[in-house]
């Protein structure tokens, strides 16, 4: 096969990165959920499982965030996912969603990219 051809198979990475930055908001100031109180995830973003969440506390914010990254389309994102928040916890956070995620989520937002400690 020749580079650029239409029988160029394309990657599995190719199109959940490509899924993935469908979904992204404009920037993370569009950022506008909830800081406090409890959520309840609609069914197209949390389909089976825990649907509830207290934002409250860390680890079922940490839940809550890591589904709506995984599920959620762009509108949940902004509705569910807190700016300041997100940054706060992005340390953590990314190690709990997958490297595709991540890797649009830091490509796309310097600023959360900017928040990992590289440890000596």
């Amino acid at each position: 096969m020749r580079e650029g051809t239409l029988d160029d198979p394309v990657t599995t990475r190719e199109i959940l990165l490509a899924r993935f930055r469908r979904r992204l908001p404009a920037r993370l100031e569009d950022l506008a959920g909830p800081v406090d109180g409890v959520v309840a995830l609609p069914l197209h973003v949390a389909w089976s499982g825990r649907t509830s969440f207290a934002v409250e506390e860390p680890k079922s914010r940490m839940g809550l965030y890591r589904i709506v990254l995984a599920e959620g389309q762009q509108y949940d994102l902004i509705a569910f996912l807190d700016r300041e928040l997100l940054i706060e916890h992005w340390p953590v956070l990314r190690r709990l969603i997958s490297r595709h995620i991540r890797d649009v989520w830091e490509e796309s937002f310097p600023e959360l990219a900017r928040t990992i400690v590289v440890e000596d």
